[in-house]
């Protein structure tokens, strides 16, 4: 029985130890270039909020990522 409290217990640390690496990873990627912004800024102003056409044209950037820096970067206060 205290072999499954054990292991029991190792998968909670696991599991908490990667949502704290995700947060890590997802502010990673927020980290946009100048460059990028730039190129963000203009083709949302000529697509708007096509988010996978505008993350075709940024290599390794996905549409959820451009959405969520658009909605940060633009949000109204």
């Amino acid at each position: 029985m205290s072999d499954m409290d054990r292991s029991s217990s190792d998968d909670n640390i696991s599991v908490d130890s990667q949502a704290g690496a995700d947060d890590v990873n997802e502010s990673y990627k927020m980290d946009f270039s100048e460059d990028e912004a730039d190129l963000i800024s203009r083709l949302y102003n000529l697509l708007g909020q096509r988010w996978a056409l505008i993350a075709g044209r940024i290599p390794g950037r996905t549409a959820d990522e451009i959405e969520k820096y658009c909605s940060k970067r633009y949000a109204s206060d």
